[in-house]
């Protein structure tokens, strides 16, 4: 397993921090590897219980409109049946993911959609330290809804960083009716994703002190030469790191590298995923000696993302030429 450092991170801001969080969790508590802890339980219940000030950065994957990880729904996906989830044909021999269909959300799903992510937000808000960023995923269809709850939260919206991936939504032609509208498209075939960027407000007078006191503040940037960029092109996950983590929003470690480390300026700190899902974000932390700390509502993906992460997080890096393991 690569470590940019050699070593395990130790904590700036607080080097107790770690044995700490390990007792509160408790029973509830596993490490999959090094510095990685996965916790299964409710996000909600365990961000309401970290102390103040406890995480230097969270990456994480939302469930995007709740309904689709809702058990009647999400028991469908299992059985491959769908239920609001779209299950595409093979293409070419090869199974493709299910990709959830978020035009069906009613009025009463979205109001629903609103309070999650304001309460998120105020969650997520206590547990960072001062200037710790949160870098959150979310779809073209409903990413205006999730960032403007964070940042009713208090949440200074940073920007959004654009991940270049052709994906499975949009393109169709009406359905029942595409020979009769052959040259008509209901919605652009996507080719990006949104993830916003978000920051807690500064704890300093100013950016260079933030990072002095409490380790946050900005982005790590790839080289001295380079800055971090907000445009990203990275393909679907890798048909290696599906076998190994079989889970519908398994996000490619090509792009979680970048993201993860990227929010530790100093390279220093924990980062927290509280939807951890199959556990891309630890493997990427893991990969990167950074110490990390997922939270996973469903006993089977936490079962998964436990044996998950030391496979992904060992996996060579994809040149972003050709896609290909270099």
């Amino acid at each position: 397993m690569q470590r940019e450092n050699g070593t395990i991170s130790e904590i700036s801001a607080d080097p107790g921090s770690w044995p700490a969080l390990q007792a509160l969790f408790g029973p509830a508590w596993c490490q999959p590897c090094p510095g990685i802890g996965l916790v299964t339980g409710d996000a909600f219940h365990w961000l309401e219980r970290l102390p103040a000030q406890s995480v230097q950065a969270i990456v994480t994957d939302p469930p995007y409109a709740l309904i689709e990880y809702e058990a009647k729904n999400h028991a469908k996906l299992r059985a491959g049946r769908g239920g609001v989830w779209r299950i595409p044909p093979a293409l070419g021999g090869a199974a493709r993911a299910p990709v959830p269909r978020f035009t069906v959300l009613t009025a009463r799903d979205r109001a629903r959609l609103d309070s999650f992510f304001r309460q998120f937000g105020t969650l997520a808000l206590s547990a960072l330290a001062p200037g710790g960023h949160l870098v959150i995923a979310s779809t073209p269809l409903l990413s205006s809804g999730c960032f403007a709850g964070l940042e009713a939260a208090g949440f200074e919206k940073r920007g959004e960083i654009i991940r270049l991936v052709q994906t499975l939504r949009g393109g169709d032609r009406p359905k029942g009716a595409e020979a009769e509208f052959a040259e008509v498209t209901v919605m652009p075939a996507s080719g990006w994703e949104p993830w916003g960027l978000f920051r807690k407000p500064l704890g300093e007078a100013t950016v260079a002190a933030n990072l002095r006191r409490w380790g946050t503040g900005a982005l790590r940037r790839p080289s001295p030469a380079e800055p971090f960029r907000d445009v990203i092109a990275v393909g679907p996950t890798r048909a290696a790191e599906r076998r190994i983590a079989a889970h519908p929003s398994l996000k490619p470690q090509a792009l979680m590298r970048q993201l993860v480390r990227a929010v530790l300026p100093l390279g220093t700190g924990i980062v927290l995923d509280p939807f951890a899902g199959g556990g891309s974000t630890l493997a990427a932390a893991a990969h990167l000696g950074y110490q990390a700390i997922g939270i996973e509502l469903d006993p089977a993906y936490a079962v998964m993302a436990e044996r998950a992460i030391p496979q992904l997080a060992s996996l060579k890096p994809v040149s972003p030429r050709n896609g290909r393991q270099s």
